[in-house]
């Protein structure tokens, strides 16, 4: 199946998928990696999800990635004896390390890392922020908050403290079962949340090794402070724009999603734009034109993916939502000022072979009628430099490595073949011929870029380019 798009779809699983027939059509409709969300769902509901994902794999020939994605530590208030209480504008409030169901006095805040890192004059947002808190004092054991607006505070109602850098690991005890069972499980992706610093994802790091790859979810105001070093230290960045809207004023994240692209396109890691991409297609078979509009712009910007979370996982309309976002994309890509925004944001090549052989990839595409960019490569590195410079061309990677290939399907451009041909420079040419055609991404008459590295094999060592037409 010829690739039609540049942009990769990132499609959440839940119960709206029904078994691999369901993952097949997801699949033709666009989605290039599926997403498993271990704040729902059970363990054995995940595994099976898995295993449909590696049957359509199998069947269709090609890989396709699977991300697991962390819930982090999920921060709420405690209970009320009565389930809620109503505040008004400037009521005052005790939250404290007592157990006891609360009333409009005073609520349980079961979480001594907040209370310490707290100061007066800093806000607490409740309930994905309806609710505003305004701390007046705080001591070691409790805090004295006033409602800066009115307002619901009901049972185990979600907390951001955003002005306040916690003292927590991002990882819990069930995020660290969950990673164990889903490495063993064998994804090909985690998603870390609740980042708020590099050393975050060195911790990760730590548990994952060379198992998998690592996603850093950028939510919080801190990890946007580290934004540069977090992104150095981790395989890929998420914007997940849901929590992130909620602990920066909602005005702000389109700024910070322009940002954090340019970072990852700068550095070479790929990027995903996150949370309500097409919101009102879960109980809608069409969205609305605000969320067409925000779908483009991403794609305009330069994201290298775009994903879709309860719109797939519980929605009513799973299939139109992914043919929906395919539809953007592509018209959005075949837009003439699409390569040249993206020729503007280029970032400037280092001083490397790889990337002064991908400079070289990007003029020659542009000078010359190329179909498509063949990489031979091990580790993936080649073709994530190649993307790097957004090439008018698309790029086929041909790598002995399952797991590159697998890596590869959220990378902007990139679509993976496993092949362990990498005998000659005369044989290689003639495989990515073959495979380029196969993959109807080249036809007789066209010409195709191929690059590779000798001694062939070895990781780091792309120093060849060779144009060819395919006979």
């Amino acid at each position: 199946m010829a690739p039609d798009k540049k942009t990769k779809i990132l499609a959440t699983l839940g119960p709206a998928t029904r078994g691999p027939d369901d993952i097949r059509a997801l699949v033709e409709a666009g989605v290039n990696l599926f997403r498993l969300n271990f704040s729902h769902g059970s363990h054995e509901d995940h595994a099976e999800r898995y295993r449909w994902i590696r049957d359509v794999e199998a069947g269709l020939g090609y890989p396709l990635g699977i991300l697991m994605d962390l819930q982090g530590p999920k921060l709420r208030l405690g209970t009320f004896a009565e389930g809620s209480v109503q505040l008004a504008e400037g009521d005052r409030i005790r939250l404290d390390l007592d157990p006891t169901p609360g009333t409009a006095k005073r609520v349980n805040l079961p979480h001594p890392e907040i209370i310490a890192a707290l100061r007066p004059g800093m806000a607490l947002l409740v309930d994905d922020g309806r609710v505003r808190l305004n701390v007046l004092e705080a001591k070691n054991d409790n805090i004295l908050a006033e409602a800066c607006n009115a307002g619901e505070l009901s049972d185990r109602k979600g907390v951001n403290v955003p002005e306040a850098v916690l003292e927590l690991s991002p990882l819990t005890e069930k995020d660290r079962r969950d990673l164990a069972f889903g490495l063993d499980l064998g994804v090909d992706w985690v998603a870390l949340s609740f980042v708020q610093r590099p050393s975050d994802i060195e911790e990760a790091r730590a548990l994952i090794g060379e198992r998998a790859f690592l996603m850093a979810k950028i939510e919080k105001p801190t990890a946007v402070d580290h934004l540069e070093a977090i992104a150095e230290l981790s395989d890929a960045i998420m914007i997940a724009r849901g929590d992130l809207g909620v602990e920066v004023p909602a005005e702000h994240v389109p700024g910070i999603q322009k940002r954090i692209i340019a970072c990852c396109r700068e550095l070479g890691r790929p990027v995903v734009v996150a949370t309500q991409m097409l919101e009102s297609m879960r109980f809608s078979p069409a969205p609305t034109r605000a969320e067409v509009t925000d779908v483009a712009n991403a794609v305009s910007e330069g994201a290298d993916a775009v994903m879709l979370s309860a719109e797939t996982a519980s929605g009513d309309y799973p299939l139109e939502a992914v043919t929906m976002m395919s539809n953007i994309i592509r018209t959005t890509e075949a837009d003439p000022g699409y390569q040249a925004q993206l020729d503007a944001g280029r970032p400037e090549p280092r001083a490397t072979v790889s990337d002064a052989i991908s400079c070289a990839i990007r003029r020659i595409s542009r000078i010359l009628p190329v179909a498509v960019l063949v990489c031979f490569t091990t580790s993936g590195a080649t073709s994530l430099r190649a993307s790097r410079e957004r090439p008018k061309a698309p790029i086929l990677t041909l790598t002995p490595n399952l797991r590159t290939a697998r890596r590869l399907t959220v990378v902007w451009g990139v679509y993976s073949q496993v092949s362990d041909r990498f005998d000659s420079v005369d044989e290689i040419a003639r495989t990515a011929l073959e495979e380029a055609h196969r993959r109807e991404m080249a036809h007789p008459g066209d010409t195709v870029v191929i690059t590779a590295g000798a001694p062939f094999g070895s990781p780091g060592t792309t120093n060849l380019l060779r144009i060819e037409t395919l006979a």
